[in-house]
């Protein structure tokens, strides 16, 4: 089953996220047929990863997005497993420094993008500044609203320079959310990734929302368009960013270069 087409949000087209089933798994009902489809995955992604890699012309930029607990740290461990650490770089963007708010919005972004032959991942990414940003009243509204149309140039500037931008937006429930939460309260071992401030951001979930949706409107393009991916159920939305990243990148094809030397005729002594 083709999950690209099944779970883009058609540029042009609203992305309604709140008519969408974060609990939806399509094409799959049984886990244990997703995980081994899983697992094929990350075979085959390592395999393009080489090959891309062996290019040296293009390059892959993976972006992460969703409300805190949406599993962006779980996907990253669990989907790109198989990636070579020598060609895949994945930067986590948090609150900017005090050098980076001196500069542009997409700065700090720019010096991630990865080299051509590198699978790059951000976790949480240039969207921050549509999201919290504005959630928070961290600049005003001409400022943030113009950035949907500086984000939609700069990402077709990264396409036109053969960095190809893959955007997933993982979408869970708020149930499942307070659940995840709680579990890195219950759990000793997990008490590290819960921060006081996670509640009074749940508090603003509806604003939150409210902001991804029009992110999610706005800057799906034809040329990095957004995926929807339903993460109430961690096997499917494992599954579905590694079935749409192995798309994206056999459609890409990369392949091996060729060599300027025939190997017949050379002889190891």
């Amino acid at each position: 089953m083709k999950l690209t087409k099944e779970l883009t949000v058609k540029p042009g087209t609203a992305a309604k996220i709140k008519h969408r089933d974060p609990s939806d798994t399509p094409g799959f009902r049984d886990k244990t047929e997703a995980e081994a489809t899983l697992e094929k995955n990350i075979k085959r992604l390592a395999d393009l990863q080489f090959r891309l890699y062996a290019e040296q012309k293009r390059a892959v930029l993976v972006v992460l997005q969703g409300i805190d607990a949406a599993g962006k740290d779980g996907t990253i461990r669990h989907v790109m497993s198989g990636l070579n650490p020598q060609s895949c770089k994945v930067t986590a963007f948090k609150a900017p420094s005090a050098e980076e708010r001196a500069h542009h919005f997409l700065w700090r972004i720019q010096k991630a993008v990865p080299a051509k032959g590198e699978i790059g991942i951000f976790n949480r990414s240039h969207y921050e500044d549509v999201l919290v940003v504005r959630v928070h009243d961290l600049a005003p509204k001409p400022v943030w609203s113009a950035r949907f149309e500086q984000i939609n140039a700069f990402e077709k500037l990264l396409d036109d320079n053969d960095v190809t931008v893959v955007k997933f937006f993982l979408l869970i429930s708020k149930d499942e959310q307070k659940q995840r939460l709680e579990a890195r309260l219950q759990d000793p071992d997990k008490n590290w990734k819960f921060t006081p401030s996670d509640l009074a951001e749940r508090k603003l979930w509806g604003d939150y929302m409210e902001a991804f949706e029009d992110a999610l409107t706005k800057c799906s393009t034809p040329w990095a368009p957004w995926h929807v991916i339903p993460a109430n159920k961690k096997w499917f939305r494992n599954l579905a960013v590694s079935q749409i990243l192995v798309e994206t990148l056999e459609k890409m094809d990369p392949r091996f270069p060729k060599p300027v030397f025939d190997p017949a005729k050379l002889v190891i002594e």
